[in-house]
């Protein structure tokens, strides 16, 4: 199973999105600053996941999330959901 995903950062509110085969170990590299992109940034919040049977079919999704639709569709439905907790 392959997840993508969307983290929100704790300090500025940067959206990270990215894919992985485990989700809580990307977390925690993502939190313990081992992830290049990510550690001036950190700590993160994981806001939203997706599970896809394979790694091309997650690539796909956040490929999508990366476009300027994917952007959009995450602004108007991921956050005001996550927001709201």
């Amino acid at each position: 199973m392959y997840f993508v995903y969307i983290i929100k950062s704790e300090v500025n509110g940067v959206l990270y999105k990215g894919q992985t085969h485990d989700l809580f170990k990307r977390l925690q590299m993502h939190n313990n600053k081992e992830v290049a992109y990510t550690k001036k940034y950190a700590p993160w919040k994981l806001i939203y996941f997706e599970t896809f049977e394979t790694r091309a079919l997650a690539m796909q999704r956040e490929k999508f999330f990366k476009s300027g639709a994917g952007r959009k569709f995450i602004k108007q439905n991921i956050l005001p959901a996550f927001e709201k907790k």
